[in-house]
């Protein structure tokens, strides 16, 4: 009894070793370039990797410098701590998990960016309206939720973005069609296996 009693008790302490691991992201570029920072581990959290995040920063280059940006999904943080290495002048994030918001918030004041993050429903802080539009906005949702058309909509109804703003959207291959409310052109596209995205700028 003893001993299973020993086990039961190691196998709890591993399960709660498990719940709070930390994984980590990298900064691939910028002022902050190879500086690896803490991500929560959170069910449905899933940063996007350095090789889209290069495509995708390729694709911004010339846009990013003084850039105010929102990360609407955020999770990790991943692309709008990238776009802040590179010189974006602030980023908005939202992201619904405490624990994921806590640890954005901790790797911000890590690296004394310029930065906020909003923890909360994404969708819910869309209907309100910003203080001014925001020139690139991310648009990478957890996959199966079907929230990137709601938040499309509101980010134009509600003005978070307006005419040259830049909006990424990343997706599984069988989500809905992309979706917006106002006229866009679509600068670029990528479509892989397992992931599609797309860089729009609003007409």
């Amino acid at each position: 009894m003893i001993a299973l009693s020993a086990i039961m008790k190691r196998v709890s302490q591993s399960s709660r070793k498990a719940s709070s691991k930390v994984g980590q992201i990298r900064i691939i570029a910028g002022q902050w370039r190879g500086r690896k920072l803490p991500v929560a581990d959170v069910q449905g959290l899933r940063p996007t990797t350095d090789r889209n995040k290069e495509t995708l920063f390729n694709w911004l280059m010339h846009d990013l410098h003084d850039a105010r940006c929102l990360d609407v999904f955020a999770g990790s943080g991943s692309l709008g701590l990238e776009a802040l290495s590179r010189y974006a002048a602030f980023c908005q994030f939202f992201e619904q998990d405490r624990r994921a918001a806590t640890t954005l918030t901790n790797n911000l004041q890590t690296l004394n960016a310029e930065g906020s993050v909003l923890q909360g429903d994404a969708l819910a802080y869309l209907q309100q309206k910003p203080a001014s539009p925001f020139n690139i906005v991310f648009v990478d949702p957890p996959f199966g939720q079907q929230l990137i058309n709601p938040a499309l909509q509101a980010l134009c109804d509600k003005e978070w973005v307006t005419a040259g703003s830049l909006v990424y959207v990343e997706h599984e291959p069988d989500a809905p069609a992309v979706s917006f409310p106002v006229p866009v052109n679509c600068r670029k596209t990528k479509r892989l296996n397992q992931l599609h995205y797309h860089l729009f700028e609003i007409s």
